[in-house]
Order: structure tokens, then C-alpha cells, then sequence
């Protein structure tokens, strides 16, 4: 039986989009293949690393009729990357394998049963649904995602707070040093529901996101999170555990600001950041009267200065920081102008995009 008949670009596609968590060692081997089911002329692929769930479903030739099988992703996707993009690919049943034919090449593959395949078994309730464009969540998602923990014992930091209120959604990460916070507007009123992504969700969201102009709609369970977008559904278990309040984390009434460019700031700190150690990564920030200056050092005595011309009339400060946490925040963002406060020394400061409250940055001063 042909299961399938297509462009390599369009098999290719659709594959890439679901294999993105195919991971290479698996203690169950079917968890390195995708699930294959095929119903008249609509096939669907699902993949699944038993915390998450993704399914797409594609128009495709072949011959009448269902079947279903489940195949090596990986291998699949290695072997269509080695075929011109035009070309006529075909899969066909045989037995316990799948041939893959394309032009005067043959593969043959083995198959697993698709009876054996570990659906994630689905929330029995979710929240109301929700939406706002791809654009927005892909850009809110790239404001906060490089704030997110990396293997924290701490779990419940190695991810992102989803909070949906009103009309308003929040994503917020942090690892305990600093914290970033983006907000978006929603097209319905909905109660409040708070939910943590985990990492690896947010990074396969990412990549899966476009800047195409339709909307991804979300729902919220208790230990689960829906999306859809796209002709693709996307079923993730959450992370349990109980987030830091972050409104008490955002400073407040800060008496000290400035307001300068991004770039010229941006490339200010990735200067001094050269003479700055490996384990070692902290920067000097002096504010005066018109001026600030970053400087670092290392433990060869090197020394790095920079200073830039600012309208700043505040009080005197001087204030270290890890330069990596304030250049991540920096080249995440788009803006030409940001906003600086300050209240002194010892107190972390808040960056945001001047008359924009829907970002906001938090850093923990560092002693130098």
C-alpha cells in the first residue's frame, strides 16, 4: 500500500515540524519514532517524549484507505535532507517495514506497532480557550525566555509562568538573580489561571512559532496546557510547584533613572565584557551628572572603561552587575530607547522600554 505521495519539501516539513522532540537516547525505543496514521487522503504525525505531545496533520497522495505505523524520526527526516527539494517521495507498506522511494533511491525502514506508541493521555477538563497572534506569544516568549533557570533544584524556575487574567496574558522567568516580565492584551475576558511551562516546552514553542498572522489558541488544565496553531496541536505537562511573587520582586518607586539609547548602551557592555573573566563576569556601572561609565577588570590587571553621554541629573551611584544578565536582557529586546532606575547600590535595578509597561527587566546587583 503507498501510505504516502509528496514533495520531499512538503514531507520534510511536516516532519521537522513534530520531530523537534524526538531525543536521541530514549529508554523506551518507539519514543524515537513518529506515529504515522493515515485515514483516506489526511495522514497525521504525532510524536511524543511522554511529557509532551505534537500532532500535525497534512493533505497527501497515496493510495485509499487507513493504516497506521509508527517509524524512526530522525533517520526519516536524515534521509529526505539528502533529496532535492522537488523531488517525488513515496512511503509503502510492506510487511513489517516502510520503503521510502524517491527518485532511483529505495530505504527500507523497520516499524514498530503503533498499538505500543505512549499517547499523552489528556486532561479530562481545561480552562476556557484563549488566543492572541503567533507574532505576540513568539515575542513575548523571546522578552523573558533567556531569564528561565537552567537545572535549578529549585524546579519550578526552570520554566515559565503563564498567567492569564481579564484580558491580559503574563509570562514571567526568572533564576533567582534576575527576572523578566512581558504582557500581552487578549481578545476575551477569562478568569484567572496560572500555569508553568517547562523549558523544554518553551524552547519547542519557540522554534515552532512563526511571524505568520494567525492566532495560537491556549487552554490551561490543572497539570496540563493545550495549544493549537496552524493545523498543529501542541499537548505539554506542566511543572508543579508554586512560582515566586513576582510583583514583589519588580522594584517600585525607584528616585534615580536615565534613559538612553539600546545599541550604543548594548555594545558599551559587550566591549567591557572582554576583559572580564570566566568565572568572573561582573561590570562596573558609574552614574553621575551627564555621564556613565562601565568598567571591569580581570585577575591579570587588565582594565576595561567605557563611558557614554547620558541625560542623567540623579544621585552619584556605583553598582555592580553580571554583564551577561544585563547584555541578554538588551539584545532580546527591540526598542531603540530603555530605561534604566536606580535607588542605590545594594538595590536591583529595573530596566523597561520607556511609556511601555508591558516589559519589564529585574537584575540583582552583584558585589565587586
Amino acid at each position: 500500500m503507498i501510505v504516502l505521495k509528496a514533495t520531499q519539501e512538503k514531507l520534510l516539513g511536516v516532519l521537522q515540524s513534530v520531530a523537534g522532540i524526538v531525543e536521541k537516547r530514549h529508554t523506551l525505543p518507539i519514543l524515537a519514532n513518529v506515529l504515522v496514521r493515515k485515514t483516506g487522503g489526511t495522514v497525521q504525525f504525532t510524536t511524543s517524549d511522554l511529557e509532551i505531545q505534537i500532532r500535525t496533520s497534512a493533505e497527501l497522495d497515496g493510495d485509499s484507505g487507513n493504516y497506521t505505523t509508527t517509524v524512526g524520526a530522525r533517520k526519516l527526516i536524515d534521509i529526505l535532507r539528502t533529496m532535492p527539494s522537488d523531488q517525488q517521495v513515496s512511503l509503502e507498506s510492506s510487511q513489517n517495514k516502510l520503503i521510502l522511494k524517491g527518485g532511483k533511491s529505495r530505504f527500507t525502514l523497520q516499524t514498530l506497532p503503533a498499538e505500543d506508541f505512549p499517547l499523552v493521555q489528556e486532561a479530562p477538563s481545561f480552562g476556557p480557550k484563549f488566543s492572541v497572534p503567533q507574532k505576540v506569544l513568539k515575542d513575548l516568549l523571546n522578552q523573558v525566555s533567556f531569564a528561565m533557570a537552567v537545572h535549578d533544584i529549585r524546579y519550578y524556575l526552570n520554566g515559565i509562568l503563564f498567567v492569564a487574567e481579564g484580558k491580559q496574558l503574563s509570562l514571567v522567568a526568572t533564576d533567582g538573580h534576575r527576572l523578566a516580565y512581558g504582557s500581552a492584551m487578549l481578545d476575551v475576558e477569562v478568569p484567572r489561571q496560572e500555569v508553568i511551562l517547562p523549558r523544554k516546552t518553551v524552547l519547542e514553542m519557540q522554534r515552532l512559532l512563526s511571524d505568520a498572522d494567525g492566532a495560537i489558541e491556549m487552554q490551561f488544565a490543572n497539570n496540563q496546557a493545550k495549544f493549537a496553531f496552524e493545523g498543529m496541536e501542541f499537548v505539554t505537562k506542566l511543572v508543579e510547584g508554586k512560582f515566586p511573587d513576582y510583583n514583589r520582586v519588580i522594584p517600585k518607586n525607584h528616585k534615580n533613572s536615565v534613559t538612553l539609547g539600546r545599541v550604543p548602551l548594548l555594545a558599551s557592555l559587550q566591549r567591557t565584557a572582554i576583559l572580564t573573566s570566566e568565572k568572573f563576569k561582573g561590570v562596573r556601572l558609574n552614574l553621575e551628572k551627564g555621564t556613565l561609565r562601565v568598567a571591569s577588570n580581570n585577575a591579570e590587571q587588565e582594565e576595561a572603561v567605557d563611558e557614554l553621554d547620558v541625560d542623567y541629573a540623579g544621585d552619584d551611584i556605583e553598582i555592580g552587575f553580571n554583564v551577561t544578565y544585563l547584555i541578554d536582557a538588551l539584545a532580546n529586546m527591540g526598542q531603540d530607547m530603555v530605561k534604566m532606575e536606580l535607588a542605590d547600590s545594594n538595590s536591583s535595578a529595573l530596566i523597561t522600554i520607556p511609556e511601555d509597561a508591558a516589559f519589564k527587566y529585574v537584575v540583582m546587583p552583584m558585589r565587586i
